[in-house]
């Protein structure tokens, strides 16, 4: 049962990451304000949720051992691919990160959204989601792959 939790949870967190970047994404392309960067706020916040849960099922998938051995995925050209592509998101993700929660603090102090958020900087950070997007879905080829067996090492 543990096993058809975590692939459950995992494919969740999978459908909600991807949703809820591509609305990051579109939600940011929006003149910046309040209404618009709320929407983003809340895309944010369920694509950290999501990150946080698919990380930790895929790590307790894993490292537990739960279906196949750490022998399997260290050997399998697709399952390395799969983490390159997931570093990849994790470090395009980090200023977008820290500027979003400076946003954040801001309008907590009573700043106005049009003077927060700078529309060259939601614009890159909409392009760097839809990019983080592409990558997630470049991911689910590469699960796929490595889920029916194709290059093992």
């Amino acid at each position: 049962m543990t096993q058809i939790t975590l692939a459950a949870l995992h494919l969740i967190a999978l459908g909600l990451g991807l949703g809820a970047v591509i609305n990051r994404a579109t939600a940011l392309r929006e003149v910046p304000d309040a209404r618009s960067l709320q929407r983003v706020f809340r895309a944010d916040t369920l694509w950290g949720v999501a990150a946080m849960l698919w990380i930790a099922t895929g790590l307790w998938r894993y490292l537990g051992e739960t279906e196949k051995g750490i022998d399997y995925y260290n050997g399998n050209y697709f399952f390395l691919t799969k983490m390159i592509l997931l570093g990849v998101i994790l470090l395009l993700e980090i200023w977008p990160m820290i500027l979003l929660i400076r946003w954040r603090l801001a309008i907590g102090r009573g700043g106005s959204a049009g003077v927060v958020a700078i529309p060259g900087r939601a614009r890159i950070i909409a392009t760097i989601s839809h990019v983080q997007a592409l990558l997630v879905v470049l991911m689910v080829f590469a699960a796929v792959a490595m889920a029916r067996g194709y290059s093992a090492l």
